[in-house]
């Protein structure tokens, strides 16, 4: 019986992506990696149908977070001026990251439990000459899929740029690449994807890469630099070889699961199933209906039953789930059903969740 990972990330793999990792060894300056390379680049781009025309897949190695910090560093130049909206742990992390970088910002700041009040955030558009706007659209925090859609809609009328958290949501959720506004968006191999940890993208247009910041922030995080290289078949530095294997691999499994769209059903089908026995065992989620992404849901903990208690109870069973974050430890528990999670392991879960609970 295997471990099932119910934490957003990194998620449980399948055995074609855990046999595709070790395979063969590839030299990370030979033809046979240039050509993976390539490979992954096309595919990513394929996710959400994008032309290389306009968008650009450009890989790094490390977590969603070093995305993030490559994406805030090169495409937020030293005169940007960035409204970050906050509501919830990724929120505050973006702020952490202009901060850091002394880029100058302001946070929008809203309850960990709240919606984006759309209403407040247009009208700070409209007073506060800014450049940019910094947003996560899948607060895992909480589970929220804040409505970036309409974010994107607000940046059109202010004519300000958006850059997009998009780590625990990119190939499961809608992202608005059609906007004119969509600068960029960040993203990693290990969460929706069902890659392994390793490798992490920033999705770009390329007139935000050529006037990416010079010189550059950072030798390491130089988005331009890494676009540069992989778009002549190279790179700057040691990549991920083991990770981009994988994901290459994961990528082929999306595509067989339906891509984009086929991937959200079976999001949707595994959480409301467990969101259904939850219901029944007396468990209510924290967020208002409708307000969940598929990826991720939190749900409040009952009064007679503590997190470890649910959290040892279950991984005896073979399932890990995620505790409640800052103050939140004590009021709720998050389970993700993202990864390779057959309907076989779901009836072990629903099962394990009885047993736990009930």
């Amino acid at each position: 019986m295997r471990n099932i990972l119910l934490n957003p990330g990194p998620v449980s793999i399948s055995e074609g992506v855990r046999n595709a990792m070790v395979a063969e060894d590839l030299c990370h300056r030979e033809v046979e990696y240039f050509d993976l390379q390539d490979q992954v680049r096309k595919k990513l781009n394929l996710v959400y149908k994008l032309d290389e025309k306009h968008w650009v897949a450009v890989l790094l190695g490390g977590s969603g977070t070093t995305a993030l910090e490559a994406m805030v560093s090169s495409l937020l130049a030293p005169d940007a001026r960035v409204l970050v909206l906050e509501n919830g742990v990724y929120g505050e992390r973006l702020s952490r990251l202009v901060n850091i970088h002394r880029i100058s910002s302001k946070a929008l700041r809203q309850g960990w439990k709240d919606a984006w009040d759309l209403q407040k955030i247009s009208s700070e558009l409209q007073v506060g000459n800014y450049t940019h706007v910094l947003a996560v659209q899948h607060e895992t925090t909480t589970g929220r899929l804040n409505p970036v859609a309409d974010l994107a809609r607000l940046c059109e009328q202010s004519g300000v740029h958006l850059l997009l958290d998009a780590v625990s949501s990119f190939a499961a959720e809608e992202i608005p690449f059609d906007s004119p506004t969509l600068m960029a968006c960040a993203a990693t191999a290990n969460k929706c994807l069902h890659g392994i940890p390793g490798t992490c993208l920033v999705m770009a247009r390329p007139d935000a890469l050529a006037s990416a910041v010079q010189p550059a922030r950072s030798m390491t995080l130089d988005l331009a630099l890494w676009a540069d290289h992989q778009q002549r078949r190279s790179t700057p530095f040691t990549p991920a070889v083991t990770s981009l294997l994988a994901l290459n691999k994961s990528l082929d499994e999306l595509q067989f699961a339906g891509g984009r769209s086929g991937r959200h059903a079976r999001y949707q089908y595994l959480a409301n199933r467990v969101g259904t026995c939850l219901a029944g065992l007396g468990i209510r989620p924290m967020l208002e209906d409708g307000a969940s992404s598929c990826v991720l849901r939190s749900y409040a903990l009952p009064a007679d039953l503590s997190y470890e208690q649910l959290h040892e109870g279950l991984k005896l069973r073979g399932f890990v789930i995620y505790a409640g974050q800052g103050a939140l430890a004590s009021e709720m528990f998050r389970i993700s059903t993202m990864g390779d999670i057959s309907d076989y392991d779901l009836g072990r879960l629903l099962a394990a969740l009885e047993d736990v609970i009930g």
